[in-house]
């Protein structure tokens, strides 16, 4: 791969921050082994901590061909995907998202990866609802969700929609920063 497509890969790919450490800290410590979708993985940063530091098999998956290739050089299974449309019910014993949670202005546009990457709609909790809507399909019986979730998407609403799916939420995470609190949230049915 030349220059110019790892700086592609660079600017199209979200790279880890202080939310992928979060809730790779949280998965981590909470995870033992099994079978583990990371929807969502941009650089591949929580899957391959989550891989490294368990006993779990690891599925990583991105809706952006970018993540998925950066995914793959890091040496994971890596699956084009939109949240957990491809895969078959009852499959993960755990699955971590850190979505795209920033609240966007209706008009604002959505015509590069890295904005997908970044923006949850006006809410902030644009792709967060449908995820809750599908996750438990693909959740094996006594699986478990690892959501980050930002205090600008509204945690309490968050809780209460993954209510609405059947799910008991507790926070088993969060670190305060100027501007947001960030929280993982463990979801069980």
């Amino acid at each position: 791969m030349d220059l110019a497509d790892r700086r592609g890969l660079e600017t199209d790919v979200y790279q880890p921050a202080e939310d992928s450490q979060l809730l790779a800290d949280a998965a981590c410590r909470r995870i033992d082994d099994g079978l583990v979708l990371e929807v969502g993985t941009g650089s591949g940063y929580v899957a391959d901590r989550i891989a490294t530091e368990t006993d779990a098999r690891v599925i990583a998956s991105d809706v952006n061909p970018h993540a998925c290739r950066q995914a793959r050089e890091r040496g994971l299974e890596a699956v084009r995907a939109d949240l957990v449309s491809p895969f078959v019910d009852d499959a993960f014993d755990a699955v971590a998202f850190n979505p795209p949670y920033l609240p966007t202005e209706e008009d604002a546009e959505w015509d590069d990866w890295m904005e997908r990457a970044l923006s949850g709609g006006e809410s902030g909790r644009e792709v967060i609802d449908p995820f809750l809507a599908a996750v438990g399909r693909v959740l094996a019986p006594g699986g478990v969700v690892y959501l980050l979730v930002s205090s600008l998407t509204g945690v309490d609403e968050v809780v209460e929609r993954a209510g609405e799916e059947g799910f008991s939420a507790v926070a088993v995470a969060d670190e305060s920063f100027p501007f947001e609190t960030l929280t993982v949230l463990e979801l069980v049915r």
